[in-house]
């Protein structure tokens, strides 16, 4: 049985202790948080009024969400026509949405949705943004990981793994980097995309990632955080994919921890809760994923080295504070969630607010966390893929009864 615990949200008085203080150096930066800050106070002055009249508040619109959710399966406002190359996307945020929400979706739309991902696939191997389109790393790891959230046979049935692989090995450079696609760019999502498809459908090589790892540990910037590229800025989303890999390859050991561990836990804004992406920028729900997700690696690292340095019970953020924005800030009156109060609904924040949410409240299997109704509880996600705890292992035991393609290594 889950055991809920009990959770105290932060008084008003607590959040405005934490405003920005500019030290009379007024900025064009600074001046964005603080309009930031005081909106997203207005919010949290608004739930706490409500909150003496209602015990369940805040609380999570599942219906409306999964109406928004369902609703875009079928069809797109013209707003989307800039990700028509992006399609398997789009499919892997609804889904993998309505997962969390734990909705349920009919067979015979599920069929639907196999059917138009397996045109996606290209006969040279991996997933395209659409019917007929070039392969994509980024595109073949959405699509993987819907085909694995809809979770029957006959969705497993359309990878053809043999010629996946293929399409990695392709893509694969002598140093151990990854293209995104052919002749494309390099960067540490192509890794990721590469072991997180690799590893779900059991035609994961040592070979294939001979390098990777010293490769992406030289994306870690001076700032501690992963960059794109060795070089670069570090930056929240390249950060989850650079931790997950390495994770992944066991070689987590070759980055320094201490430097990660002091940029990350440093991207929790005081006042908001939830997670900026880069130094001096501003809150955006999509990390609550892509930084709520890199400290369930953080955490399992660090308690592989001492298991006294962390708490077996919670995360190295403030869970509540992360699930208070999400909830207070980031939930559209009609459904959907949004990167910051006064920015539009989209699936992609959605997919990514809610992904966050989960994480805040699943300490572990057993230990949960949940601000305002307890009707508030998500499913649990595997942070190594994204997807749902059950979906990744119902996964993972499909695939492993199958055996690792042989083919000719380039």
């Amino acid at each position: 049985m889950a055991e809920m615990e009990p959770v105290n949200r932060r008084n008003l008085e607590e959040i405005e202790a934490e405003r920005f203080r500019d030290e009379d150096r007024r900025t064009a930066s600074s001046i964005e948080q603080e309009e930031v800050e005081k909106t997203v106070l207005s919010r949290f002055e608004l739930f706490d009024k409500r909150a003496e009249v209602d015990i369940d508040c805040p609380l999570l619109l599942r219906q409306k969400h999964a109406a928004f959710i369902k609703g875009s399966l079928l069809h797109l406002h013209e707003s989307y026509q800039c990700l028509d190359s992006s399609r398997p996307w789009l499919v892997y945020w609804s889904l993998h949405s309505l997962a969390l929400l734990e909705e349920h979706i009919e067979p015979e739309e599920c069929s639907k949705i196999v059917g138009f991902l397996a045109k996606c696939q290209s006969p040279n191997g991996g997933f395209g943004g659409g019917p007929g389109q070039l392969p994509h790393l980024a595109c073949t790891y959405a699509a993987v990981n819907a085909l694995c959230t809809i979770g029957t046979n006959e969705a497993f049935g359309v990878i053809n793994r043999e010629k996946l692989l293929e399409f990695l090995w392709s893509l694969r450079q002598p140093d151990g980097s990854f293209f995104m696609h052919e002749n494309g760019e390099v960067d540490v999502r192509g890794a990721y995309c590469a072991l997180s498809v690799s590893k779900l459908t059991n035609i994961f090589t040592p070979e294939l990632f001979e390098g990777s790892a010293e490769w992406i540990v030289g994306c870690q910037s001076y700032e501690g955080g992963f960059s794109a590229c060795p070089g670069m800025e570090a930056h929240g989303g390249y950060s989850f994919c650079g931790l997950a890999a390495l994770f992944m390859l066991g070689k987590e050991h070759l980055c320094d921890m201490k430097a990660f561990m002091r940029w990350i836990t440093n991207r929790q804004m005081r006042l908001e809760g939830g997670f900026q992406g880069r130094t001096n920028k501003l809150v955006d729900a999509c990390y609550s994923f892509w930084q709520g997700g890199a400290f369930l690696f953080l955490h399992n690292i660090l308690f592989k080295e001492n298991k006294s340095i962390v708490n077996s019970d919670r995360w190295l953020f403030n869970q509540e504070a992360l699930q208070e924005y999400i909830l207070m800030c980031c939930q559209q009156s009609s459904g959907g969630l949004i990167d910051k109060p006064g920015k539009p609904r989209d699936l992609y924040h959605t997919c990514y607010a809610l992904s966050g949410l989960s994480i805040a409240q699943h300490t572990s299997l057993v230990k949960k966390y949940v601000v305002g109704s307890k009707i508030n509880l998500l499913a649990p996600i595997h942070p190594m893929f994204n997807i749902t705890f059950d979906s990744a292992v119902k996964t993972m035991k499909y695939f492993e009864n199958l055996p690792v393609p042989q083919i000719g290594i380039p």
